[in-house]
């Protein structure tokens, strides 16, 4: 949360303000009100699951924040992306993000977004992961969780704790893996990381880059290698993907995606998304 006295920065939304409910005893705050006004947060008494949900611009976060309570992130519309233990992940509406309670995350939208978080008290909840995990929100799932945010007057106790089991054996993690490009320090290579976040396609060699900012390409390769854990080659792919992601969650065509981010087929775009991710955008993105 931005400090006391502080405002956020444009396109920084605070996270709900710390106030508990008398039925909050895990955690979950009320919602802030934010520029949109449509936090709304549904929280029977007696309920295991509490149903958040904001309407979010793109490019608008939450500041870096916590809950104790897990966390079931999920976008109905637009595309979410999550931070959280130095890792980014991209949430289509095709998949949730679980953040285990306790976690430090911040979350935002890569475009117009409906966030619709779950939060699931520890003590009542059978699901026990210790890092986030993508979830698929097939058909089922997404009406549980629309039937679940209803107002708390909507449903009887009952019809709410057997959605709310239905939901909980519905969770299923999938294996993908997130697509991390973090930034080198070194002020040179951190120059030639930022050039090619504004445009992935650029495919100039170390050696081209070193001449632009003052570098030799050997000097440029070490600092990627020391201070990303990855070759300038692995980070520029890890990059791509990462900005192909939003593009294809838009509906972008994958063709259309592999040129925007620099690949000169889709097939390569295709194999270089499976490597990366664990499964073809097709898989990943699917309705």
């Amino acid at each position: 949360m931005s400090p006391k006295g502080q405002q956020p920065p444009p396109g920084v939304r605070q996270p709900w303000d710390g106030r508990l409910n008398a039925d909050d005893r895990h955690g979950v705050p009320r919602p802030a009100a934010g520029k949109a006004g449509t936090g709304q947060l549904v929280a029977p008494p007696g309920g295991a699951v509490a149903v958040g949900s904001f309407a979010l611009d793109g490019g608008e976060w939450f500041d870096s924040h916590a809950h104790g309570a897990h966390q079931l992130a999920w976008a109905p519309h637009g595309v979410l992306a999550v931070r959280a233990r130095g890792r980014t992940w991209v949430l289509p509406s095709t998949v949730a993000l679980w953040i285990p309670a306790g976690t430090e995350h911040s979350t935002g939208a890569t475009s117009t977004a409906l966030l619709r978080s779950l939060y699931f008290w520890p003590d009542r909840c059978p699901i026990a992961w210790r890092e986030p995990q993508v979830v698929p929100v097939p058909g089922l799932l997404r009406e549980l969780i629309g039937h679940l945010a209803q107002g708390p007057d909507a449903l009887t106790d009952e019809a709410r704790r057997r959605a709310e089991s239905v939901v909980l054996d519905l969770l299923r993690p999938v294996s993908v893996t997130t697509v991390r490009a973090p930034m080198p320090a070194d002020p040179r290579a951190r120059r030639v990381a930022r050039a090619l976040r504004a445009d992935p396609a650029d495919n100039r060699t170390l050696a081209e880059w070193g001449t632009v900012v003052g570098a030799a390409g050997r000097t440029l390769a070490r600092a990627f290698v020391s201070e990303t854990g990855m070759t300038f080659g692995q980070w520029r792919t890890q990059l791509r993907l990462q900005a192909a992601m939003p593009l294809l969650a838009g509906g972008a065509t994958v063709s259309a995606v592999a040129r925007r981010v620099g690949y000169g087929s889709p097939s390569a775009f295709v194999a270089a998304f499976r490597r990366g991710v664990g499964v073809p955008p097709g898989t990943y993105f699917a309705p």
